[in-house]
């Protein structure tokens, strides 16, 4: 898949999952009919709402420049997507549609939407843990084993984590790729059997 055509399927993907699930189905519970809430909960709810969809895209982004892919499992990335919010939590868009849904709540006074970002949650942990880190893990073995071990699912590491030359190597080998050492493997890493 060429880069063009990964950000082309991202854009379409973006907007039917995403856009669904924080777009058409908030409007369909609310009719964005506010109660008129406390200000600090409106301006609590706007900082949400950009930080999420500011996430979201980054992430969309990521894997049209890394991964050479898209997020929806009919087209997936061709490499293991380890890079920029992914280096923190394995799973940035689900949190950032989720955070986006709080924010609307927030910022419209509807605890409906409050429940259904509860329910959306629970939907995507079972979609994760039955089906995403399954099929990640066949399709990148050792490489995906290594960044389920360090990264974790939910709550987004402190430190950004960096891939070893072991597991950079993995990854290459997975995708029948020979491995090339990034510029932030130290040179002792990069002489390491």
């Amino acid at each position: 898949m060429t880069r063009a055509r990964a950000a082309a399927g991202s854009l379409l993907f973006l907007l039917v999952a995403p856009g669904v699930a924080a777009g058409l189905v908030p409007w369909l519970l609310t009719g964005w009919d506010s109660t008129d809430p406390p200000m600090a909960a409106k301006l609590l709810g706007g900082v949400l709402i950009v930080a999420g969809a500011s996430v979201l895209v980054s992430a969309f982004a990521r894997f049209v420049v890394e991964g050479i892919g898209t997020p929806a499992p009919v087209a997936p990335p061709s490499q293991l997507v380890v890079g920029g919010l992914y280096r923190y939590v394995r799973n940035p868009m689900y949190l950032a549609v989720t955070t986006t849904i709080v924010g609307q709540a927030l910022q419209l006074g509807r605890p409906v939407l409050l429940v259904y970002a509860a329910l959306f949650m629970a939907v995507v942990a079972a979609f994760v843990y039955g089906y995403e880190q399954p099929t990640l893990a066949r399709r990148f073995g050792a490489a995906y084993d290594d960044y389920c071990r360090n990264v974790p699912a939910w709550l987004p590491r402190l430190r950004p984590w960096t891939p070893s030359a072991a597991s950079a190597a993995a990854s290459a080998e997975s995708r029948g790729s020979p491995a090339v050492p990034s510029d932030r493997t130290s040179s002792r890493e990069r002489r390491a059997p």
